[in-house]
């Protein structure tokens, strides 16, 4: 990296002999001025003492000094495969053997080349018999790493385990009397207290930045598990799982992540708190599997025109659009429709914060559950299970065409068929009705397309067609109307706004 540094040293010392010359020409030109003239004009005040500062800033070097030898260096070299080019020739073409380094595997036989891939990042040391915590990115998938201390001594590392989802992974270096940096608790940080980072941003080693708590509890889209402190610390390629500091010296968060358009930083850090890198950490330490809290519902966000649709005071909380059979929300009572307002006690003001407060929560736990249904509040008891693996998923066949008759409904704009058994059974749902064709009028408006599955209105189940047209019949017009629609394995509320018969 040193070589992208500008290159400005070696102008300084013709940059103060230019000053020299320019202060001798200056006294040879004013050799006929007066000596007092001169003694005046060159006369400069003695400082009394130390100039003090008139502001009084914070002062961050007591915390590098004691725990700046902390932070670690991290490089893990991994390999990957090169894609292949075509060989635009036969194998019994004599130009073949011309081009057979295209295919990369020679002509079919052996494995496809490989490209060494060198990554570098940061973290911080743990406990004093090598332990080194940094975040899973940096290792993930490497065959070789490196931990550097601050005094030069570099270790080969063994990798202990790491959680994808919580971006979190435990290192081990063969080394004892190592120092450590003491652990803070970031449920305590407060928005606008100072944070200071140390890292290796695009390899520069030891880069100590600044910056204040912009939030917390921050849920990120592809990270939907993990509440990060969001600050405008600076932080940079290299900087990735190196520790955040309190004003106290504490580690209380490691950072993972920067927004940006441009690859570089804008102003938005992203550190996974302190408390749920520790959750990780103790379980890897022991070979634990790392288990995260599951209700079995789908949810969406509450826009202000679906608090009114479902007669809500505010636009708050968590909608539930579908409920897995058997699962721990079907079990509790839940429905469709319900809002989600509280869990465990907690508020939960927005969409995003429903899957960080359930997937912390221990499998097994018993925990309140607080919702709106029909705008009323209720209170659900739920035993959270676990997080199930990801599971392949399968191609359902169209449901477009699925019944050759078709009810036409002109209020709502659709034309819709009643399910079959097979197409219930491969969804697993009970209920409702298949949209054949969709033309202009409420349902195009709200987004509503063939193919998908009309299971619910106005907060009522669709079991036929005919009695999805007798409801809509009694509708009010100019009246945010819920909808429930299916496409596949996932469920969505939907406003419909009825025109006059």
């Amino acid at each position: 990296m040193s070589r992208h540094a500008p290159q400005n040293h070696r102008s300084l010392p013709k940059a103060m002999g230019s000053a020299l010359l320019t202060l001798t020409l200056g006294l040879s030109g004013c050799a006929e001025a007066t000596p007092t003239a001169t003694a005046a004009a060159l006369s400069v005040p003695a400082q009394a003492g130390p100039a003090r500062p008139l502001v009084n800033l914070p002062d961050f070097t007591p915390i590098i000094d004691r725990y700046g030898p902390t932070v670690v260096n991290i490089s893990s070299t991994s390999s990957k495969a090169i894609p292949e080019e075509h060989n635009p020739f036969p194998p019994d073409s004599p130009f073949y053997r011309f081009f057979k380094h295209f295919g990369g595997s020679q002509g079919g036989h052996g494995a496809s080349p490989q490209e060494k891939i060198r990554s570098l990042g940061s973290g911080f040391i743990l406990s004093a018999d090598g332990y080194i915590v940094t975040a899973a990115h940096v290792v993930r998938g490497a065959q070789h790493i490196v931990v550097t201390l601050t005094n030069h001594h570099a270790y080969p590392a063994k990798l202990v385990g790491l959680s994808v989802r919580y971006d979190t992974a435990l290192l081990k270096i063969d080394a004892q009397d190592l120092p450590t940096a003491p652990l803070g608790n970031s449920d305590d940080l407060k928005v606008g207290q100072w944070l200071l980072a140390v890292g290796a941003p695009f390899g520069f080693f030891n880069t100590v930045t600044q910056g204040v708590v912009s939030a917390t509890n921050r849920p990120l889209p592809d990270d939907e598990y993990i509440p990060f402190i969001q600050s405008d610390v600076p932080i940079n390629p290299g900087n990735s799982g190196g520790p955040l500091f309190n004003m106290a010296g504490q580690v209380i968060g490691i950072n993972d992540q920067i927004y940006t358009n441009s690859g570089g930083y804008m102003g938005l850090s992203f550190s996974i708190p302190i408390n749920t890198v520790m959750q990780v950490v103790r379980d890897l330490k022991e070979h634990k599997p790392i288990e995260f809290g599951y209700l079995g519902v789908e949810v969406q966000s509450v826009t202000p025109q679906m608090a009114e649709a479902l007669h809500l005071k505010e636009p708050v909380g968590a909608l539930v659009a579908s409920v897995l059979p058997d699962g721990p929300a079907a079990h509790a009572g839940l429905r469709p429709g319900d809002v989600i307002v509280t869990f465990a006690g907690k508020p939960v003001y927005n969409v995003g914060q429903l899957p960080l407060l359930v997937g912390s929560s221990k499998p097994g736990s018993t925990a309140p559950l607080g919702i709106l249904r029909d705008g009323k509040p209720e209170t659900l008891q739920v035993t959270v299970g676990a997080l199930p693996k990801p599971e392949k998923t399968r191609e359902t066949t169209s449901t477009k065409a699925a019944k050759p008759t078709a009810l036409k409904i002109p209020r709502l704009g659709v034309d819709v068929q009643a399910l079959d058994t097979a197409l219930m059974d491969r969804l697993k749902i009970h209920h409702g009705v298949v949209i054949a064709d969709v033309g202009e009028g409420a349902a195009a408006e709200a987004g509503i397309r063939p193919g998908m599955i009309l299971q619910q209105i106005a907060q009522q189940d669709i079991t036929s067609p005919q009695q999805l047209a007798d409801i809509v019949r009694h509708l009010p017009a100019d009246t945010p109307i819920p909808v429930l629609v299916r496409q596949g394995p996932s469920s969505i509320y939907v406003v419909v706004t009825l025109p006059r018969h």
